[in-house]
């Protein structure tokens, strides 16, 4: 009984080994397989890979960020899921070729001479003729013409009824089945090379080597062993960042909870990083002129890198990624905006930062980016649209194919440079700005562009400044600066009424004096108090036209709230300008004539000192000087599976080709004497593995050839 048991369990672990084998190396599995490594890329492609974890908050959300991390969305090539589904797709495919590689070389060989009569007439392909000679001449005579085109032929005789009969079996274009045989080495030797350059051999060294990701700071040479990769660990693919005029010999493996150190046997040290430009201000070039330092021998090579064209030294190849500031050094303006700060400067560098005092408000100053180089496009911006806006239809164009787009005019400017940075609370809450330092034309008038973002996921909002008659923001903040002052607000009250009412009618001087100055007050926030308290969860009134709108709607009865605003539009607007002129004369400077120009500066001040009250800071940062100092960022790679995924390319071609282009062709021919034995019957059959016309017109040819039957 127990010998019977054993032998029951040896028999059914062997039908469950069979069936996993059948299952393993079928085609249903392994398309399977194909299918998810599909819908993986996909999902790889579409989500941004290894960017910072705040960023998948601010997409996603904080629950579907950290599901989708779980599930290894946010780094899909290197996920355990997907090494697995690889692993299983060689695995599958190498049971498929291993199981009819020996039938296809069987293939190969056999001419399958053997097959009868009956199954020749049953081929779509066939035709029957007598012929004159006997069977043994006629099968010589269709073996040497079958040769002589390219056939492979084998003649075989044998006993028949009617006395000795011959078959002519012939076979062409058996490379197709090599076809099959490359195409599906081709899987194989791609999976692996695959395999060999993810981050198999990386997470191999974590989990037996003890290697863990870093998550701290400081300097790269404080970084413990246990978080560094040796300089000969065989595969690996990181970034290498390198300021002009230094030098680094270890590379950033990015990791879902930190980064490991990968250590060079060499040094890279960037002399220069080159940017070449179009005339349009589009990069046209980036390029980085560098010398690697062997760290053994203390030999140096100078050479280049370039997009594209990748430097190699030691089996690592060195590429030209990317760049990134150095630590330009900048010095910034702090202009007041909204909020009584006097002009100052400060300096710093990017990526650095700077503590600031605003009375009891502690704030911190983040040199986050300086771009020098800032290309727009100009065309066909209508009135009023802002310097960053995005046209949905065109930037859903732009990823279709060439028969989806419109042909749209551009004109690209460059801008000049800007400054990004952030102010940082006590609380750690920081909101970002982004300042360009030249003024640019729109609607017909010079602007500056003061932008501003509470997150990341939002685009920035910009205020708009206008350019004074020197081009520069002097002028309105001047005219800033005079709004908060009441004694320059008197006194401009005082100009307005004495021009706009004639002298011998003091009583309607005073009352002029009384409106411009309630209108002044309301604008510059200096009698909020005249208006209603704000609901809970709104923002109170600061100034500004909001103010004055909300002062008529609150005292002035619907029916001549019209004609009650325009007039104290008018006598705003005069206020403002005489304000504008004393700022002038205090600054020692010439009046400004009136004019049209004086006019569009004054009605783009008047909306820009509104809008400033809705500024979040009481001063922004305007880039006064820098020195601009460039790195290059450098993905540095030993790609051992590299050259076997090329060697998977060149057979995938191969296989492809062969499959599509090369047909499969047997012919027979059943040869036997006639029953008087002057001649022989002869019956002949073509077999293809795709049917074509190619096929049809091929067997119409042989028929004429070996039957000398006529077409």
């Amino acid at each position: 009984m127990t010998v019977s048991t054993e032998g029951w369990q040896l028999q059914t672990g062997s039908r469950l080994a069979k069936q996993l084998v059948e299952l393993l190396s079928s085609m249903r599995f392994a398309i399977s397989l194909l299918s998810v490594i599909c819908i993986a890329s996909v999902i790889g492609t579409v989500v941004k890979q290894h960017e910072p974890a705040n960023n998948y908050v601010n997409q996603f959300g904080p629950f579907w960020a950290d599901v989708f991390s779980a599930a290894g969305l946010f780094s899909v090539y290197s996920a355990w899921w997907f090494l697995l589904i690889l692993a299983f797709l060689v695995i599958s495919t190498s049971l498929c070729i291993t199981r009819n590689t020996p039938k296809i070389f069987s293939d190969f060989k056999a001419f399958k001479e053997n097959i009868r009569e009956q199954s020749l007439k049953s081929f779509p392909n066939r035709a029957e003729n007598t012929l004159s000679e006997g069977p043994e001449a006629a099968a010589n005579r269709m073996g040497q013409q079958l040769l002589g085109s390219g056939w492979k032929v084998k003649l075989q005789s044998r006993e028949t009824s009617a006395g000795l009969g011959w078959m002519v079996a012939a076979k062409k274009g058996v490379a197709n089945k090599i076809g099959y045989l490359a195409a599906h080495s081709a899987i194989v030797l791609v999976c692996i090379g695959g395999l060999l350059d993810g981050d198999l051999v990386v997470r191999a060294e974590m989990w037996f080597n003890g290697k863990t990701p870093f998550t701290g700071g400081g300097l790269i040479a404080d970084v413990p062993a246990e978080h560094r990769l040796s300089p000969t660990n065989p595969t690996f693919r990181g970034n290498l960042l390198v300021t002009e005029g230094t030098s680094s010999s270890t590379a950033i493996l990015a990791q879902p909870t930190g980064v490991l150190l990968q250590d060079l046997p060499f040094s890279v040290e960037l002399k220069k990083f080159i940017v070449e430009y179009y005339e349009t201000g589009m990069p046209r070039l980036f390029a980085s002129d560098i010398v690697i330092h062997d760290r053994e021998t203390g030999e140096q090579f100078p050479t280049r890198v370039e997009v594209n064209h990748p430097a190699s030294y030691k089996g690592i190849n060195i590429y030209q990624s990317s760049f990134d500031d150095g630590g330009s050094k900048v010095t910034l303006q702090a202009l007041p905006i909204n909020g009584a700060v006097r002009p100052f400067d400060i300096s710093g560098v990017i990526g650095g930062s700077a503590p600031l005092s605003n009375g009891d408000q502690k704030l911190t100053l983040e040199f986050t980016a300086l771009r020098v180089i800032n290309v727009e496009n100009f065309a066909g911006r209508e009135s009023g649209t802002d310097v960053r806006s995005v046209d949905l239809r065109s930037a859903i164009e732009s990823r279709l194919g060439s028969g989806h787009k419109t042909v749209t005019e551009k004109t690209l400017l460059n801008v000049g440079p800007s400054i990004s940075y952030k102010l940082r609370d006590a609380a750690g809450q920081a909101v970002e700005y982004h300042n360009y330092m030249l003024p640019m034309e729109l609607d017909g008038a010079r602007m500056y562009l003061l932008g501003m973002r509470d997150t990341p996921s939002e685009p920035f909002r910009y205020l708009r400044i206008p350019a004074d008659d020197q081009d520069s923001l002097d002028g309105f903040i001047r005219l800033r600066a005079a709004l908060a002052d009441p004694d320059m607000r008197a006194e401009a009250i005082s100009r307005y009424a004495a021009v706009a009412v004639e002298a011998n009618r003091p009583e309607l001087i005073e009352a002029l004096k009384g409106s411009a100055g309630r209108a002044l007050g309301l604008f510059a926030g200096a009698e909020t108090d005249a208006l209603p308290k704000p609901a809970a969860g709104e923002p109170a009134i600061k100034g500004g036209l909001q103010a004055v709108s909300t002062f008529l709607e609150v005292n002035v009865p619907e029916a001549e709230r019209e004609r009650a605003s325009d007039v104290l539009v008018r006598i705003l607007n005069g206020t403002l300008f005489e304000l504008l002129q004393l700022s002038r004369e205090k600054a020692g400077l010439a009046p400004l004539e009136r004019g049209e120009d004086t006019q569009r500066f004054m009605t783009l001040s008047v909306m820009g000192l509104s809008d400033a009250f809705l500024y979040p800071a009481p001063m922004a940062f305007g880039l006064k000087d820098f020195t601009h100092i460039q790195a290059s960022v450098f993905q540095v790679a030993r790609a051992p599976g590299q050259t076997i995924v090329y060697l998977g390319c060149g057979f995938l071609i191969l296989g492809v080709f062969a499959m599509l282009y090369v047909r499969e062709r047997r012919v027979w021919v059943w040869l036997t004497p006639t029953a008087d034995g002057s001649g022989s019957s002869a019956t002949m059959a073509l077999s293809s593995n795709r049917k074509t016309m190619e096929s049809d017109q091929e067997f119409d040819v042989l028929k004429t050839q070996l039957l000398k039957v006529s077409p």
